[in-house]
């Protein structure tokens, strides 16, 4: 068994992303340990709408590199959940009850908005809520901290004051990434309006950096002075990211792609501010099954909640692992092939030396607690039997399963229970409506009739590679340009559909007797399902 100290050694040179993140972190207090006295890890979240796939993404990859860093380091760490309910709300979510009443709050913090569900003091706490609940059902290590919190409670006072000192700099930096007409109504600061509550876009019509405040018209016309402390203000979005790394000393954050000018822009601010910006890494974004970005606006893609109707929350966190730097489609196919992946991770990291271990996303997932999982029927073959036996329950499945494999039971596997229920969800909602069965053409009819009579002449338990070796040399014996052509004709005949796992290993499971049945329905004309 390796030790602590062995497992950090491999961590230094392990080619795994997250340990390559986390070897970031660890020269950067190479010398001394940071003055707070742990590394903060921190992820943003934008409080006016519900937590969202990418919510889960920026987690869970932060979450692997802090899990990283700790084997690498003794320096404690934190990740802090930020979210930013003090933004004003700029239009009514469509996806809300009482839009009415929250179009009259527009331009208000979300935080000061009434909680359109009725539930929560104010339509940010009920979104902080839903945040929270969402991190908590993935059993996340996090803190929360409230924007309006934190302007409010003075603790981000000391970094505000310092923006207003270096006023100059900072719009230095900003103002040549603006339009002409943005340019000239542009300030680092929002004032909250002490008569209607509303976030303001307003310059400002002069600021006292020894007072700690700036002067501003109000929605009336009226001038108005307010300190920059004490949440009479909040920053614009750019400078807000750098307000409070500076403010938090945040060591560690990731951002999409779609946010690099945003980053560069903001760790120019930190500095600036007499701050460090933190160690960074950009992931690419998602895209559909078209190949387009995916929108929360448009909803296109998948949502947390539909690819947990179809598998676990350990295949998503395998999702977000693989290649993050890449753009992946994230849709409904995507699921079987990750499903499998995942267990087959796990199956093959129990096997590995511990060099290979720290390089199996399984370690990752797991935070190097690995469960030992036997999987003994992948996914796909569990769709396919579904759609072979047209199985309307797990109690069916048990069945095939219990005289494929003896002793197999619910209690005994609860993994492959659990995957039943997963297989059935997508079968109904994304095979059954696909299938399309067609005729065999010649070649196809001659091939399977040569295959049914080689499946007559085996015995009945003859085992998955026996039939698999039979599939083989019938269609090597008649012709077709490839092997695949033979399968893919297989599995449009018979299931409906143009792909499919290992056909001996269908065959095992679904039984010879089923499948010789299934073939003479289809050499007759027939469906297999009629």
């Amino acid at each position: 068994m390796s030790t602590a100290s062995d497992i950090s050694r491999l961590a230094r040179e392990s080619r795994a992303w997250p340990f390559e993140e986390a070897r970031k972190l660890a020269k950067r207090y190479a010398a001394a340990p940071p003055e707070k006295g742990y590394v903060l890890f921190e992820t943003g979240y934008g409080a006016s709408g519900l937590p969202h796939m990418g919510t889960f993404g920026e987690v869970v990859r932060t979450s692997m590199v802090r899990h990283a860093f700790s084997v690498l380091s003794d320096i404690p760490t934190r990740l802090v959940c930020f979210s930013d309910d003090m933004d004003g709300l700029r239009k009514v979510p469509t996806n809300i009850p009482n839009q009415e009443m929250v179009a009259q709050h527009l331009g208000k913090p979300l935080s000061a908005i009434p909680d359109p569900f009725g539930t929560h003091e104010s339509f940010g706490a009920h979104n902080n809520a839903r945040l929270r609940a969402f991190l908590d059902r993935f059993g996340f290590e996090y803190e929360f901290l409230s924007a309006t919190e934190c302007y409010r409670s003075g603790r981000f006072d000391m970094t505000l004051r310092e923006i207003l000192r270096h006023y100059d700099e900072v719009m230095e930096v900003v103002l040549p990434t603006l339009g002409e007409e943005r340019r000239r109504t542009y300030a680092p600061f929002l004032p909250v309006s002490p008569k209607t509550g509303r976030v303001l876009q307003v310059p400002l019509e002069g600021r006292d950096p020894e007072a700690g405040t700036i002067s501003f018209r109000d929605e009336d016309g009226a001038l108005v002075t307010v300190p920059v402390t004490g949440g009479h203000v909040k920053c614009q979005w750019k400078v807000d990211w750098a307000m409070r790394w500076r403010a938090l000393a945040v060591d560690y954050e990731m951002a999409g792609k779609d946010l690099i000018d945003s980053v560069r822009l903001s760790s120019r601010i930190v500095r600036i501010l007499g701050g460090r910006p933190p160690e960074g890494f950009i992931y690419e974004l998602f895209l559909d099954e078209k190949g387009e970005k995916i929108s929360k606006s448009r909803g296109n893609g998948i949502s947390i909640e539909e690819w947990l109707r179809y598998a676990s929350p350990e295949s998503l966190s395998l999702f977000m692992y693989q290649s993050p730097r890449k753009a992946k489609r994230l849709y409904f196919d995507v699921i079987p092939r990750t499903v499998d992946e995942y267990f087959a991770c796990v199956r093959r990291y129990h096997a590995e030396e511990p060099a290979a271990q720290l390089q199996n996303p399984a370690y990752h997932i797991h935070a190097g607690r690995v469960p030992e999982i036997d999987m003994p029927i992948s996914f796909a073959l569990l769709l396919n039997l579904v759609s072979a036996s047209h199985a309307p329950d797990k109690a069916t499945l048990w069945g095939f399963v219990s005289r494929y494999r003896p002793g197999i039971t619910a209690d005994s596997h609860p993994a492959l229970d659990r995957l039943m229920d997963y297989a059935l969800a997508y079968y109904a909602d994304f095979i059954a409506p696909r299938k399309r069965y067609r005729a065999p053409s010649e070649i196809e009819r001659a091939a399977m009739t040569d295959l049914l009579a080689r499946l007559e002449a085996l015995p009945a338990d003859a085992d998955a590679e026996t039939i698999q070796s039979e599939v083989y040399a019938v269609g090597k014996a008649h012709g077709f340009a490839s092997l695949r052509d033979w399968f893919r004709a297989l599995y449009e005949t018979l299931l409906g559909q143009s792909e499919g796992p290992r056909f001996g290993g269908f065959v095992a499971l679904y039984g010879l007797e089923n499948t010789k049945a299934m073939l003479r329905r289809v050499l007759s004309g027939e469906t297999p399902e009629t």
